[in-house]
Protein backbone atom coordinates (compact mmCIF):
# COMPACT_ATOMS: atom_id res chain seq x y z
CA UNK A 1 0.00 0.00 0.00
CA UNK A 2 3.04 2.46 0.94
CA UNK A 3 4.86 1.91 -2.09
CA UNK A 4 1.53 2.51 -4.36
CA UNK A 5 0.73 5.76 -2.38
CA UNK A 6 4.38 6.54 -2.95
CA UNK A 7 4.16 5.15 -6.71
CA UNK A 8 1.40 7.55 -7.12
CA UNK A 9 2.74 11.37 -5.44
CA UNK A 10 5.56 10.61 -7.48
CA UNK A 11 3.57 10.18 -10.80
CA UNK A 12 1.31 13.42 -9.88
CA UNK A 13 4.40 15.29 -9.01
CA UNK A 14 5.80 14.53 -12.42
CA UNK A 15 2.46 15.75 -13.92
CA UNK A 16 2.50 18.49 -12.05
CA UNK A 17 5.74 19.31 -13.62
CA UNK A 18 5.35 18.36 -17.37
CA UNK A 19 2.06 20.47 -16.64
CA UNK A 20 3.50 23.64 -15.71
CA UNK A 21 6.24 23.64 -18.22
CA UNK A 22 3.20 23.22 -20.79
CA UNK A 23 1.53 26.36 -19.26
CA UNK A 24 5.08 27.84 -19.45
CA UNK A 25 5.50 27.16 -22.73
CA UNK A 26 1.70 28.22 -23.84
CA UNK A 27 2.41 31.95 -21.58
CA UNK A 28 5.44 32.48 -23.85
CA UNK A 29 4.00 30.98 -27.41
CA UNK A 30 0.79 33.32 -26.51
CA UNK A 31 2.98 36.22 -25.71
CA UNK A 32 4.97 35.94 -28.76
CA UNK A 33 1.61 35.95 -31.05
CA UNK A 34 0.43 39.20 -28.99
CA UNK A 35 3.65 40.70 -30.07
CA UNK A 36 3.86 39.54 -33.30
CA UNK A 37 0.05 40.94 -33.64
CA UNK A 38 1.25 44.13 -32.29
CA UNK A 39 3.61 44.72 -35.01
CA UNK A 40 1.40 43.85 -37.94
CA UNK A 41 -1.06 46.14 -36.61
CA UNK A 42 1.46 48.76 -36.37
CA UNK A 43 2.64 47.95 -39.68
CA UNK A 44 -1.13 48.36 -41.00
CA UNK A 45 -2.14 50.98 -39.28
CA UNK A 46 0.93 53.25 -41.13
CA UNK A 47 0.02 51.39 -44.77
CA UNK A 48 -3.55 52.60 -44.08
CA UNK A 49 -2.49 56.15 -43.93
CA UNK A 50 -1.22 55.88 -47.46
CA UNK A 51 2.40 57.05 -48.69
CA UNK A 52 4.00 59.13 -46.13
CA UNK A 53 6.02 60.94 -47.91
CA UNK A 54 7.87 63.96 -45.52
CA UNK A 55 6.05 67.00 -44.96
CA UNK A 56 2.92 65.81 -46.15
CA UNK A 57 -0.52 65.29 -44.26
CA UNK A 58 0.17 61.78 -44.47
CA UNK A 59 3.37 61.50 -42.34
CA UNK A 60 2.09 64.11 -39.60
CA UNK A 61 -0.53 61.74 -38.93
CA UNK A 62 1.72 58.86 -38.95
CA UNK A 63 3.98 60.56 -36.62
CA UNK A 64 0.40 61.26 -34.51
CA UNK A 65 0.46 57.65 -34.26
CA UNK A 66 3.60 56.75 -33.04
CA UNK A 67 3.33 59.45 -30.75
CA UNK A 68 0.46 57.75 -28.83
CA UNK A 69 1.52 54.62 -29.22
CA UNK A 70 5.09 55.17 -27.32
CA UNK A 71 3.08 56.82 -24.65
CA UNK A 72 0.45 53.82 -24.53
CA UNK A 73 4.16 52.11 -23.70
CA UNK A 74 4.90 54.07 -20.78
CA UNK A 75 7.46 56.81 -22.81
CA UNK A 76 7.93 60.24 -22.78
CA UNK A 77 7.74 61.30 -26.25
CA UNK A 78 9.38 64.57 -27.84
CA UNK A 79 9.24 65.97 -31.87
CA UNK A 80 12.00 67.37 -33.34
CA UNK A 81 10.98 69.56 -36.23
CA UNK A 82 13.58 70.47 -39.16
CA UNK A 83 12.94 71.64 -42.08
CA UNK A 84 14.72 71.23 -46.06
CA UNK A 85 13.96 72.25 -48.95
CA UNK A 86 11.48 69.95 -51.03
CA UNK A 87 7.83 70.55 -52.64
CA UNK A 88 5.71 69.23 -49.88
CA UNK A 89 2.05 69.27 -50.87
CA UNK A 90 0.61 69.31 -46.89
CA UNK A 91 -2.82 68.22 -48.28
CA UNK A 92 -4.36 69.57 -50.99
CA UNK A 93 -8.38 69.34 -51.86
CA UNK A 94 -11.49 70.18 -53.31
CA UNK A 95 -14.46 70.84 -51.31
CA UNK A 96 -18.25 70.91 -52.99
CA UNK A 97 -21.65 70.14 -52.13
CA UNK A 98 -20.23 69.31 -48.71
CA UNK A 99 -17.74 66.21 -49.82
CA UNK A 100 -14.09 66.81 -49.58
CA UNK A 101 -11.86 65.67 -52.05
CA UNK A 102 -8.26 64.53 -53.04
CA UNK A 103 -6.30 67.06 -55.03
CA UNK A 104 -2.54 67.13 -55.65
CA UNK A 105 -0.92 70.42 -55.68
CA UNK A 106 1.03 70.94 -58.93
CA UNK A 107 4.78 71.15 -57.88
CA UNK A 108 5.82 74.59 -57.42
CA UNK A 109 2.49 76.27 -57.68
CA UNK A 110 1.76 78.94 -55.26
CA UNK A 111 -0.25 77.92 -51.81
CA UNK A 112 -4.04 79.78 -51.69
CA UNK A 113 -7.70 79.30 -50.34
CA UNK A 114 -9.92 80.16 -53.46
CA UNK A 115 -14.06 79.91 -53.49
CA UNK A 116 -16.33 79.93 -56.47
CA UNK A 117 -18.13 78.53 -59.70
CA UNK A 118 -16.68 75.29 -61.19
CA UNK A 119 -16.13 76.35 -65.03
CA UNK A 120 -15.59 73.74 -67.38
CA UNK A 121 -13.13 74.87 -70.07
CA UNK A 122 -13.43 73.04 -73.47
CA UNK A 123 -11.09 70.96 -75.50
CA UNK A 124 -7.44 71.13 -73.45
CA UNK A 125 -7.33 74.25 -72.37
CA UNK A 126 -5.62 76.84 -75.01
CA UNK A 127 -5.95 80.19 -75.78
CA UNK A 128 -9.17 80.07 -77.79
CA UNK A 129 -11.08 77.58 -75.30
CA UNK A 130 -10.75 80.06 -72.59
CA UNK A 131 -12.66 82.84 -74.76
CA UNK A 132 -15.73 80.36 -75.22
CA UNK A 133 -16.53 80.99 -71.61
CA UNK A 134 -16.07 82.95 -68.57
CA UNK A 135 -13.96 82.05 -65.85
CA UNK A 136 -13.36 85.38 -64.44
CA UNK A 137 -13.12 85.25 -60.49
CA UNK A 138 -14.15 81.47 -60.94
CA UNK A 139 -12.14 78.29 -61.04
CA UNK A 140 -11.34 76.62 -64.27
CA UNK A 141 -11.39 72.83 -64.55
CA UNK A 142 -9.90 71.57 -67.51
CA UNK A 143 -8.99 68.01 -68.89
CA UNK A 144 -5.07 67.25 -69.10
CA UNK A 145 -2.89 66.88 -72.45
CA UNK A 146 -3.95 68.00 -75.97
CA UNK A 147 -0.54 69.04 -76.78
CA UNK A 148 -0.12 71.62 -73.67
CA UNK A 149 2.02 71.79 -70.75
CA UNK A 150 0.54 72.54 -67.64
CA UNK A 151 2.33 75.94 -67.35
CA UNK A 152 0.48 76.95 -70.65
CA UNK A 153 -3.20 76.59 -69.59
CA UNK A 154 -2.33 78.02 -66.38
CA UNK A 155 -1.23 80.89 -68.10
CA UNK A 156 -3.95 81.14 -70.46
CA UNK A 157 -6.48 80.65 -66.75
CA UNK A 158 -4.49 83.67 -65.41
CA UNK A 159 -4.94 85.88 -68.38
CA UNK A 160 -8.50 85.30 -68.82
CA UNK A 161 -9.38 86.00 -64.81
CA UNK A 162 -9.55 82.69 -63.31
CA UNK A 163 -8.70 82.37 -59.54
CA UNK A 164 -7.36 78.86 -59.88
CA UNK A 165 -7.49 76.25 -61.69
CA UNK A 166 -8.29 72.36 -61.92
CA UNK A 167 -6.30 69.50 -64.00
CA UNK A 168 -8.38 66.66 -64.77
CA UNK A 169 -5.72 63.49 -65.43
CA UNK A 170 -6.28 61.65 -68.83
CA UNK A 171 -4.79 58.57 -67.14
CA UNK A 172 -6.21 56.18 -64.38
CA UNK A 173 -5.32 57.83 -61.01
CA UNK A 174 -3.75 61.49 -60.30
CA UNK A 175 -0.26 63.21 -61.45
CA UNK A 176 1.86 65.26 -59.81
CA UNK A 177 2.46 67.77 -62.61
CA UNK A 178 5.61 69.66 -63.01
CA UNK A 179 6.32 73.75 -63.24
CA UNK A 180 9.37 75.03 -63.88
CA UNK A 181 8.79 78.28 -62.24
CA UNK A 182 6.21 79.34 -59.11
CA UNK A 183 2.50 79.64 -60.86
CA UNK A 184 0.45 82.81 -60.45
CA UNK A 185 -2.74 80.83 -59.30
CA UNK A 186 -3.25 78.36 -57.25
CA UNK A 187 -3.25 74.45 -59.45
CA UNK A 188 -4.09 71.28 -58.48
CA UNK A 189 -4.63 67.97 -60.29
CA UNK A 190 -7.53 65.63 -59.76
CA UNK A 191 -7.79 61.60 -60.67
CA UNK A 192 -9.51 60.36 -63.71
CA UNK A 193 -11.47 58.78 -61.53
CA UNK A 194 -12.73 61.67 -59.72
CA UNK A 195 -12.12 64.76 -61.97
CA UNK A 196 -13.72 63.55 -65.57
CA UNK A 197 -17.62 63.16 -63.65
CA UNK A 198 -17.17 66.62 -62.22
CA UNK A 199 -15.78 67.80 -65.48
CA UNK A 200 -18.87 66.59 -66.70
CA UNK A 201 -21.42 68.29 -64.71
CA UNK A 202 -19.52 71.75 -64.63
CA UNK A 203 -20.59 71.88 -68.13
CA UNK A 204 -24.19 71.38 -67.34
CA UNK A 205 -24.37 72.26 -63.66
CA UNK A 206 -23.34 74.77 -61.33
CA UNK A 207 -20.80 74.16 -59.20
CA UNK A 208 -19.89 76.04 -56.00
CA UNK A 209 -16.16 75.20 -54.76
CA UNK A 210 -13.92 75.56 -52.65
CA UNK A 211 -9.99 74.92 -53.45
CA UNK A 212 -7.54 74.22 -51.13
CA UNK A 213 -4.03 73.96 -52.39
CA UNK A 214 -1.70 73.63 -49.60
CA UNK A 215 1.88 73.91 -51.38
CA UNK A 216 5.11 74.09 -49.60
CA UNK A 217 8.28 74.69 -50.88
CA UNK A 218 9.56 72.84 -48.28
CA UNK A 219 9.28 70.22 -46.16
CA UNK A 220 8.66 69.99 -42.59
CA UNK A 221 10.10 66.57 -41.23
CA UNK A 222 8.73 65.25 -37.52
CA UNK A 223 11.50 63.07 -35.68
CA UNK A 224 9.66 60.95 -33.00
CA UNK A 225 11.78 60.69 -30.00
CA UNK A 226 10.53 58.78 -27.24
CA UNK A 227 12.52 57.53 -23.79
CA UNK A 228 11.74 57.45 -20.01
CA UNK A 229 11.31 60.14 -18.46
CA UNK A 230 15.01 61.96 -17.13
CA UNK A 231 16.29 59.82 -19.42
CA UNK A 232 19.13 62.76 -21.20
CA UNK A 233 21.78 60.84 -22.36
CA UNK A 234 20.81 57.34 -23.45
CA UNK A 235 23.64 54.71 -24.07
CA UNK A 236 21.98 53.05 -27.40
CA UNK A 237 19.75 54.75 -30.29
CA UNK A 238 17.46 52.17 -31.57
CA UNK A 239 15.72 53.72 -34.54
CA UNK A 240 14.13 53.36 -37.80
CA UNK A 241 12.35 56.03 -40.52
CA UNK A 242 8.53 55.94 -40.85
CA UNK A 243 8.24 58.13 -44.01
CA UNK A 244 7.99 56.58 -47.60
CA UNK A 245 8.20 57.55 -50.86
CA UNK A 246 5.65 59.48 -53.07
CA UNK A 247 2.69 56.99 -53.95
CA UNK A 248 3.96 54.06 -52.16
CA UNK A 249 2.07 52.58 -48.87
CA UNK A 250 5.76 51.97 -48.18
CA UNK A 251 4.63 48.17 -45.43
CA UNK A 252 8.30 47.03 -46.12
CA UNK A 253 10.11 50.25 -46.67
CA UNK A 254 9.61 51.15 -43.87
CA UNK A 255 6.49 50.59 -41.91
CA UNK A 256 7.71 47.41 -41.24
CA UNK A 257 11.34 49.17 -39.37
CA UNK A 258 9.07 51.44 -37.92
CA UNK A 259 6.65 48.47 -36.26
CA UNK A 260 10.09 46.64 -34.83
CA UNK A 261 11.55 49.54 -32.92
CA UNK A 262 8.14 50.60 -31.79
CA UNK A 263 7.83 46.79 -30.70
CA UNK A 264 11.61 46.87 -29.02
CA UNK A 265 10.09 49.75 -27.18
CA UNK A 266 7.34 48.15 -26.19
CA UNK A 267 9.51 44.78 -24.71
CA UNK A 268 12.02 47.05 -22.94
CA UNK A 269 9.35 49.41 -21.03
CA UNK A 270 9.74 47.67 -18.16
CA UNK A 271 13.13 46.72 -18.01
CA UNK A 272 16.24 48.66 -16.60
CA UNK A 273 17.66 48.79 -19.96
CA UNK A 274 14.53 51.19 -21.03
CA UNK A 275 16.88 53.77 -19.09
CA UNK A 276 19.63 53.55 -21.20
CA UNK A 277 18.07 53.79 -24.53
CA UNK A 278 16.27 56.36 -26.71
CA UNK A 279 13.96 54.79 -29.17
CA UNK A 280 13.96 57.31 -32.71
CA UNK A 281 11.76 57.18 -35.63
CA UNK A 282 12.80 59.62 -38.10
CA UNK A 283 11.10 61.34 -41.00
CA UNK A 284 12.92 62.85 -44.45
CA UNK A 285 15.04 58.95 -44.75
CA UNK A 286 13.68 58.75 -48.28
CA UNK A 287 14.94 62.31 -49.48
CA UNK A 288 18.52 61.64 -47.89
CA UNK A 289 18.45 60.69 -44.49
CA UNK A 290 17.60 63.95 -43.60
CA UNK A 291 15.62 63.48 -39.96
CA UNK A 292 18.92 61.51 -38.76
CA UNK A 293 21.14 64.20 -40.22
CA UNK A 294 19.45 66.93 -38.35
CA UNK A 295 19.36 64.21 -35.33
CA UNK A 296 22.73 64.26 -35.05
CA UNK A 297 23.87 67.61 -36.39
CA UNK A 298 21.72 68.93 -33.30
CA UNK A 299 23.21 66.61 -30.66
CA UNK A 300 26.29 67.70 -28.66
CA UNK A 301 29.56 65.93 -29.25
CA UNK A 302 29.60 65.03 -25.53
CA UNK A 303 26.05 63.12 -26.22
CA UNK A 304 27.29 61.44 -29.64
CA UNK A 305 30.01 60.51 -27.45
CA UNK A 306 28.27 59.13 -24.41
CA UNK A 307 26.54 56.65 -27.35
CA UNK A 308 27.65 52.76 -27.02
CA UNK A 309 25.81 52.43 -30.81
CA UNK A 310 23.20 53.07 -33.11
CA UNK A 311 20.53 50.59 -34.22
CA UNK A 312 18.99 50.99 -37.45
CA UNK A 313 16.13 48.94 -39.27
CA UNK A 314 14.64 49.34 -42.82
CA UNK A 315 13.20 47.36 -44.88
CA UNK A 316 12.72 44.17 -42.32
CA UNK A 317 9.12 42.51 -43.36
CA UNK A 318 10.04 40.51 -46.29
CA UNK A 319 12.81 37.97 -47.41
CA UNK A 320 13.94 35.05 -44.95
CA UNK A 321 17.70 35.90 -44.23
CA UNK A 322 18.11 38.74 -41.66
CA UNK A 323 21.71 40.81 -43.02
CA UNK A 324 23.54 42.93 -40.70
CA UNK A 325 26.01 45.37 -41.44
CA UNK A 326 27.93 46.54 -38.73
CA UNK A 327 30.87 49.35 -37.52
CA UNK A 328 33.08 49.49 -34.28
CA UNK A 329 32.93 47.09 -31.85
CA UNK A 330 28.83 46.31 -31.86
CA UNK A 331 29.88 44.43 -35.05
CA UNK A 332 31.95 41.64 -32.99
CA UNK A 333 29.10 41.71 -30.67
CA UNK A 334 26.34 41.17 -33.24
CA UNK A 335 28.91 38.42 -34.99
CA UNK A 336 29.02 36.62 -31.76
CA UNK A 337 25.48 35.99 -31.49
CA UNK A 338 23.77 36.28 -34.61
CA UNK A 339 26.67 35.02 -36.79
CA UNK A 340 27.76 36.88 -39.95
CA UNK A 341 27.97 40.33 -40.20
CA UNK A 342 29.37 42.79 -43.09
CA UNK A 343 30.73 46.18 -42.83
CA UNK A 344 29.61 48.94 -45.62
CA UNK A 345 28.34 46.28 -47.71
CA UNK A 346 24.49 46.94 -47.40
CA UNK A 347 22.07 50.18 -48.54
CA UNK A 348 22.25 53.71 -47.22
CA UNK A 349 19.95 54.56 -44.35
CA UNK A 350 19.54 56.38 -41.01
CA UNK A 351 22.78 54.75 -39.88
CA UNK A 352 24.97 56.37 -41.56
CA UNK A 353 24.11 59.66 -40.23
CA UNK A 354 25.63 58.34 -36.98
CA UNK A 355 28.63 56.30 -38.64
CA UNK A 356 29.65 59.80 -39.90
CA UNK A 357 29.81 60.98 -35.99
CA UNK A 358 31.82 58.11 -35.57
CA UNK A 359 28.93 56.31 -33.43
CA UNK A 360 29.28 52.46 -33.99
CA UNK A 361 26.10 51.25 -35.80
CA UNK A 362 24.19 47.90 -36.39
CA UNK A 363 21.96 47.85 -40.03
CA UNK A 364 19.39 45.25 -39.56
CA UNK A 365 17.84 44.74 -43.10
CA UNK A 366 16.58 42.24 -45.13
CA UNK A 367 17.29 43.41 -49.10
CA UNK A 368 15.15 44.92 -51.39
CA UNK A 369 11.82 43.41 -52.50
CA UNK A 370 10.13 43.32 -55.93
CA UNK A 371 7.41 46.21 -54.27
CA UNK A 372 10.29 48.58 -53.61
CA UNK A 373 9.22 51.84 -53.89
CA UNK A 374 6.42 51.20 -55.70
CA UNK A 375 2.40 51.43 -54.80
CA UNK A 376 2.46 47.56 -53.84
CA UNK A 377 4.40 47.93 -50.72
CA UNK A 378 1.27 46.78 -49.19
CA UNK A 379 2.34 43.41 -47.22
CA UNK A 380 4.99 42.52 -44.97
CA UNK A 381 5.59 38.81 -43.33
CA UNK A 382 4.33 38.96 -39.74
CA UNK A 383 7.02 36.03 -38.45
CA UNK A 384 9.77 38.10 -39.90
CA UNK A 385 8.98 41.33 -37.60
CA UNK A 386 8.96 38.93 -34.78
CA UNK A 387 12.24 36.90 -35.86
CA UNK A 388 14.30 40.51 -36.03
CA UNK A 389 12.57 42.00 -32.79
CA UNK A 390 14.07 38.36 -31.20
CA UNK A 391 17.55 39.11 -33.06
CA UNK A 392 17.73 42.71 -31.86
CA UNK A 393 16.66 41.94 -27.92
CA UNK A 394 19.25 39.20 -27.94
CA UNK A 395 22.02 41.57 -29.18
CA UNK A 396 21.25 44.45 -26.89
CA UNK A 397 21.68 43.60 -23.35
CA UNK A 398 25.59 42.43 -24.35
CA UNK A 399 25.99 46.02 -26.04
CA UNK A 400 25.04 47.82 -22.93
CA UNK A 401 26.74 45.76 -20.87
CA UNK A 402 29.91 46.58 -22.51
CA UNK A 403 32.15 49.07 -20.66
CA UNK A 404 33.38 50.76 -23.97
CA UNK A 405 32.23 50.47 -27.49
CA UNK A 406 35.42 53.23 -29.09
Amino acid sequence: MFYWLHRTRRVVQTWQVWLGGAIALCLIAAHALVAADLLYADVQALVKLGARAAGSSRAERASEYLISEYRKAGYQVEIQTFTYPKFADAGSSLITDGKTIEAWALVRSVAGNVTGQLVAVPNFGRTEDFKAVNVRDQIAIVQRGGGLQFAEKIENAAAAGAIGILMVNNQPGNVRGMLLKASTIPAASLSQEVGTSLLQQAQSTSILAALRVRAQPNAIGRNVIAHLSDVKQPQLIIGGHYDSVEHSPGANDNASGTAVVLGLARSLSKSPQARQVWFVSFDGEEDGLKGSEAFVDRATSQFLTGLKAMLNFDMVGINDRLLLDGSGAVSAIASSIHGTVSSNQLGGSDHLSFKAKNVPTLFFFRGKDPNYHSPGDKIVDPRLLRETQAAALKIIPTILNQTSSR
